[in-house]
């Protein structure tokens, strides 16, 4: 599908149903059977069913862990002046096994040249908590859109996820801090399912999270 020249590559949807003290979370996801990344070792092209399928639940488990957990983040904006380069990392605060039988697919299909599911998956007394933990205190939300090359295959979906979340947490810095800071930490958590399209050339991400500044470091020297 594509619009103005650029190639979407899943709308997805968020839902959270309540059933008693449960919740549920549920995503549309889609997986191009033609991908427009280069080809890749000992994968078919067009994709099977069967590696289409585990794709998507693989990208529907790390969102849904990105919803329930987030990440910690560990990010410097950098200053030319100082001659001191941007950086970011993640690390993930929990995570959804594949085959964890919580998740699960509720419909399928093919439609053009993809391969989309809704997805659910069922929280544990745990998960909610963190959950909820996750939607308390402080934390400002913030939009990000992130990027990564197409070359880099089915990981580049998530490199630019990885890419969304550093652009939210640096307009939540710029936009609250006078001076700039020489590191952050803190806690990005994804607010809904993220949006992915490819224009020119590059994987392109837009997604919500609530972004909780726990520490600032700042330059010691003016």
């Amino acid at each position: 599908m594509t619009l103005n020249g650029i190639v979407l590559l899943g709308v997805a949807a968020f839902l959270p149903l309540c059933a008693g003290a449960q919740e549920t979370l549920r995503g549309r996801f889609d997986i191009e059977l033609e991908p427009v990344s280069a080809m890749e070792a000992g994968v078919p092209y067009p994709l099977d069913a069967a590696t289409a399928r585990r794709r998507a639940l693989e990208e529907a488990a790390r969102v849904f862990a990105g919803m329930i957990y987030g990440w910690n983040y560990d990010y410097s904006i950098g200053d030319r002046s100082r001659a001191v380069d941007e950086w970011f990392e993640l690390e993930a605060q929990g995570a959804i096994a594949f085959g964890d039988p919580r998740l699960s697919v509720t419909e399928a299909e093919t439609q053009d040249s993809s391969f989309r599911i809704w997805a659910e998956y069922r929280l544990d007394e745990a998960q909610l908590r963190a959950f909820a933990v996750g939607r308390e205190g402080s934390a400002r939300l913030a939009q990000g859109t992130g990027s990564a090359p197409l070359s880099k295959g089915p990981a580049g979906k998530k490199a630019a996820l990885d890419d969304a979340a550093r652009i939210a947490v640096r307009s939540v810095l710029v936009g609250s801090e006078r001076n700039r800071p020489k590191e952050s930490f803190g806690t990005a958590i994804l607010v809904d399912v993220p949006r992915y399209w490819v224009d020119e050339g590059r994987y392109m991400c837009s997604a919500r999270f609530r972004v909780a500044v726990k520490e600032i470091v700042p330059y010691r020297f003016f």
